[in-house]
């Protein structure tokens, strides 16, 4: 059963100062730098004897225990994390462990709308579903423990993934409070993955899963200065999550590079009997080998990039936009076939969530999907979406949301199903995926497309399109941007070598600056 959330919220120190003096504080190991390990390196770590998952742990323990009261990108922590590492050290020492791949040990973080079958809560953020009981692990967590991943925690949220109402500031939620971006305080986290990004950028762990509808693993991705692979919708599992759409939902890693984003994409995806329709379709996208093989320093050579200017990067300050030809010239030295000046057909209309449709639908199917999730909990306090809008009315003042009200919430109270209206709107958003991206991609024989930040993500959303965010820059500010890589359906293996081969090429991630915190 699920524990009450003063057990395991983060919002001061005292558990987790609690927790280490149990452990026995961090492991120090001169001859390893935990922060900004990959997984490749803490894995090696492991072979060597120099490090173990517990001291890994306990490591981010520490720093999350040093950083979370500022950055609040951490809503609950496993209170089972430090056995299942225990477990990963022995099955290492028997020799097991090689069997189960890279992530054999390693922290991985959760969002907190996917759910785990063990004492963490699963509340999107929210206290109306604080205690409920989910029947089971999530499909993609179900996974992870097969790979033999430790379940870290859950991570901030943008309340009920930015659904609940237009109001709400990203990266916030009644259980979690405000998340912070570690390289500028005063700065957005960007959408609702923000948890997951923040505390990667952070070095609170090296590993997360995020969710995302229409920009929630891009966004917050580019603007935390991290890696974010949004999938193919399909070739992750939905199940056990609480859902937005399940024509757009899609689960992907965010990591601090592109290899490990990579390694957590092949240990997730497949086929799900509990998401039977969408994995099955998605799994016929996944490479024979796996992804690892498409990390390519060399990936860029002979791939046809579409630069789009129009609506896109014409939108950025000059100071950006020079960045931007940098990095164009970046990919061609690298043999990249670059395609300029580039429009998507009918764009405004696709970007704008009124008039593609995606509204109209959308607020439809949540009220479907997040009723048929409530109703398979097997404790919960509210069923439906009207006892969320009835229990959020009840306690909007304890929890100071009066001011942001539930406008999405009481817009999708108000659908019935998929009528006529519904069915066309998504009709029009297929039309103008394949009139649009579909069209300009086959038209121009292109790879992928390139965009800066996430301001391709409706592009990519409406037609379940694929995306990876890598680092690209950092405002006059200080505040970090991205740069994405979209492409077709399926086009993972492709936009992997370009992600990896452009990363490799500039390297532009730095830690920020947080040691006054520590």
């Amino acid at each position: 059963m699920a524990l009450p959330s003063f057990f395991f919220l983060l919002l001061s120190s005292t558990l987790l100062l609690a927790l280490l003096a149990v452990v026995g504080g961090t492991t120090s190991h001169a001859t390893f730098n935990i922060d900004e390990a990959t997984i490749d390196d803490i894995q090696q770590s492991f072979r060597r004897g120099d490090l173990t998952s517990r001291a890994l742990l306990e490591h981010y323990l520490n720093r999350t225990r040093a950083l979370n009261p500022l950055l609040r990108a951490v809503i609950e922590l496993n209170p089972d994390a430090l056995r299942q590492a225990d477990r990963a050290d022995r099955e290492r020492r028997r020799g097991d462990g090689k069997r189960r791949g890279g992530l054999h040990g390693i922290p991985v973080l959760l969002k907190d709308n996917i759910a785990t079958g063990d004492r963490l809560n699963t509340t999107a953020g929210s206290f109306a579903l604080l205690g409920s009981l989910v029947p089971r692990d999530s499909g993609v967590a179900r996974k992870l423990r097969r790979a033999g991943a430790v379940i870290f925690g859950k991570a901030s949220m943008s309340e009920w993934a930015h659904c609940r109402s237009w109001h709400i500031p990203s990266g916030w939620s009644a259980r979690g409070g405000q998340g912070r971006n570690p390289y500028v305080l005063s700065a957005g986290p960007c959408d609702s993955s923000s948890g997951s990004a923040i505390a990667v950028a952070a070095n609170m762990v090296s590993v997360s899963l995020g969710t995302e509808t229409a920009g929630s693993i891009i966004c917050p991705s580019a603007r935390n200065s991290v890696v974010g692979i949004k999938p193919t919708v399909g070739l992750t599992s939905r199940a056990g999550v609480i859902p937005v759409t399940p024509r757009q939902d899609t689960i992907g890693p965010i990591c601090r590079t592109v290899s490990d984003a990579v390694q957590v994409l092949e240990a997730i995806v497949g086929f799900d009997e509990r998401d039977a329709e969408a994995t099955r379709e998605g799994s016929r996208y996944i490479p024979l080998g796996g992804y690892r093989q498409f990390l390519k320093k060399d990936g860029l050579k002979g791939k046809r990039l579409g630069v789009l200017r129009k609506v896109f990067l014409d939108s950025y300050d000059e100071s950006i936009q020079k960045t931007f030809e940098e990095h164009f010239d970046t990919m061609r030295q690298r043999g990249g076939i670059l395609i300029d000046d580039l429009e998507i057909a009918n764009v405004e209309s696709i970007i704008d969530p009124t008039r593609s449709g995606e509204f109209v639908a959308t607020a439809a199917e949540f009220k479907m999907s997040l009723n048929a999730y409530l109703s398979e909990l097997i404790e919960s306090p509210v069923r439906s979406l009207l006892d969320v809008i009835l229990f959020n009315d009840k306690h909007s003042n304890q929890e100071r949301t009066k001011e942001f009200g539930q406008d999405f919430f009481l817009v999708a109270q108000n659908r019935s199903g998929l009528g006529a209206a519904e069915r066309a709107a998504i009709a029009n958003m297929g039309r103008l995926s394949t009139e649009g991206l579909e069209r300009l991609m086959k038209e121009k024989q292109l790879d992928a497309v390139v965009t800066p930040d996430a301001i391709g993500s409706r592009v990519l959303a409406i037609g379940g399109y694929p995306g990876i965010s890598v680092p690209a820059g950092y405002r006059r500010d200080g505040v970090p941007f991205g740069i994405c890589f979209g492409g077709l359906k399926g086009s993972e293996p492709k936009l992997i070598e370009m992600a990896y081969a452009f990363e490799q090429a500039t390297k532009l991630r730095t830690p920020p600056a947080l040691k006054e915190h520590l």
